[in-house]
């Protein structure tokens, strides 16, 4: 649209361009390029540190609730088989509903329902040998951990970059192809003024896309994030109790949610 737009100014511009100075001209448009771009790869280098976060959050979290599942072993037998199960809920929680959330960006302000019930199970549990209080004070660890890494799992959700900035790079972005449109000059090439308008906006399109792309870790499509984490962990943890010959029967279905 934009190489469109330049070839149809070009029609009725002075020779030269509409500017009398290009070297004054191109000064500016230097200042304002490089100010754009400078800022624009500044907030994408946030985004991108909040989409590994986000990441390595969902790893941290599949990998702590294996781990627990091997700590609630060591508790007493019916409390270890209470959060066994609710264990296998919260993970199976985590890939259906709660990530369903996650990529309409409404999980922020909620918890995961198992993560309650499974303090309401230890809060309730009573350790009586030392094998029994050392697993207590090691589940209460791992807690911490899984909670903190669901936390940074689910941080951007909503998104990092605010209305305002939003607002102030496309004002730029617009300010800058106006600005090209002033170069137009009939004495060059159509290909070559198509060539100076499609190269600005492909460049600054793509940058903008790739910005939306880290701001939104969670959305559906291609390259964001999956619960492919929790999908392993789920596998690990169905082959782990296979193995001991535990016959588990989880307290949901297999979208995490309760019967």
């Amino acid at each position: 649209m934009m190489i469109t737009a330049m070839l149809l100014v070009r029609r009725r511009a002075p020779a030269g361009s509409y500017f009398s100075d290009g070297d004054r001209a191109s000064g500016v448009f230097g200042v304002l390029a490089t100010g754009f771009s400078v800022l624009l790869g500044f907030i994408i280098v946030i985004a991108f540190q909040s989409y590994d976060e986000s990441r390595a959050g969902a790893e941290a979290e599949a990998a702590i609730v294996a781990q627990q599942l091997e700590t609630a072993q060591f508790l007493p037998a019916g409390t270890a088989e209470d959060l066994t199960g609710q264990l296998v809920c919260y993970a199976r929680s985590v890939i259906g509903p709660q990530w369903a959330a996650l990529e309409r960006g409404q999980l922020s302000e909620s918890i995961n329902p198992w993560g309650g019930e499974m303090y309401l199970t230890i809060k309730a549990a009573d350790p009586q040998t030392p094998a029994e209080q050392s697993a207590y004070d090691r589940w209460m660890e791992q807690t911490g951990e899984r909670e903190q890494a669901r936390l940074d799992r689910i941080h951007s959700a909503e998104g990092l970059v605010p209305l305002p900035l939003w607002i102030a790079l496309f004002t730029i972005f617009v300010v800058i192809l106006v600005y090209m449109l002033f170069f137009a000059d009939p004495e060059e090439g159509a290909v070559t003024q198509g060539m100076l308008m499609g190269s600005v906006t492909l460049i600054i399109t793509a940058l903008l896309v790739l910005l939306v792309f880290f701001d939104n870790p969670h959305a559906a499509g291609v390259g964001q994030l999956r619960p492919t984490a929790m999908e392993r962990t789920i596998r690990i943890i169905d082959a782990e109790l296979d193995f001991v010959g535990l016959d588990l029967n989880p307290p949901c279905d297999s979208n995490g949610i309760a019967r």
